[in-house]
């Protein structure tokens, strides 16, 4: 009997430590905080300033209840996300409280900067209804197609589940990031060229190439 009661507690270590394992890559998965420009990230009918640029951060760190936004004037809440590169983004996790707060419905613009509510009102990159996740658990794949080349993205959250303001705990943004200067030299190539037209498929395409 000793011998089973040690052999269990051997299994309960190791199926931990592969728990741990599992939930460190996870977490460097929805990295793409980290290549937010913070210093231009706006967040719109955000009431307290500067609260909505609190909801990005690790994913380790998303039950951090301290830290959220809650609108304002009325239930919506526009968050424009400049990146310091280019990203392929592939999904999205959107925490909040298990109550009517909880934002309702989410919709992603892709590359247009300084996004106002006026102009949230055309049609979306793609848009998700949302269930209740106080845990942030669930994940919303994006057509990756679409957001495969973003330098700015747009959430709108335009209802919540019948509440008067909208609460967020944490967004995860899940995704490849590369470097924005490469598609610079690549126009700037192209701009040098002494005769665009002999040139223009000899420089454009490997450096397309590399950026992808």
């Amino acid at each position: 009997m000793a011998h089973g009661h040690g052999h269990c507690c051997c299994c309960g270590e190791t199926a931990a430590a592969a728990a741990i394992g599992g939930d460190r890559e996870r977490g460097a998965a929805w990295g793409l905080y980290l290549r937010i420009d913070r210093q231009r990230l706006q967040c719109l009918n955000e009431r307290r300033e500067g609260s909505g640029a609190l909801v990005f951060r690790a994913w380790e760190e998303r039950g951090d209840r301290a830290q959220f936004v809650e609108s304002d004037d009325d239930e919506e809440l526009l968050f424009n996300i400049p990146f310091t590169g280019n990203v392929k983004l592939k999904g999205v996790i959107v925490m909040g409280e298990d109550d009517d707060t909880h934002p309702a419905e989410m919709r992603l613009f892709k590359n247009i900067p300084h996004m106002s509510f006026d102009d949230a009102a055309r049609e979306p990159d793609q848009m998700f209804s949302l269930n209740r996740d106080p845990r942030g658990e669930l994940e919303y794949p994006t057509k990756i197609a679409r957001f495969s080349n973003v330098y700015h993205l747009s959430i709108h959250f335009p209802k919540n589940f019948g509440a008067e303001t909208t609460k967020i705990f944490y967004i995860g943004l899940k995704g490849e990031w590369t470097e924005a200067h490469r598609h610079e030299v690549t126009i700037c190539n192209y701009e040098a060229s002494a005769n665009p037209a002999d040139h223009k498929l000899e420089q454009i395409t490997p450096q397309t190439h590399f950026i992808s």
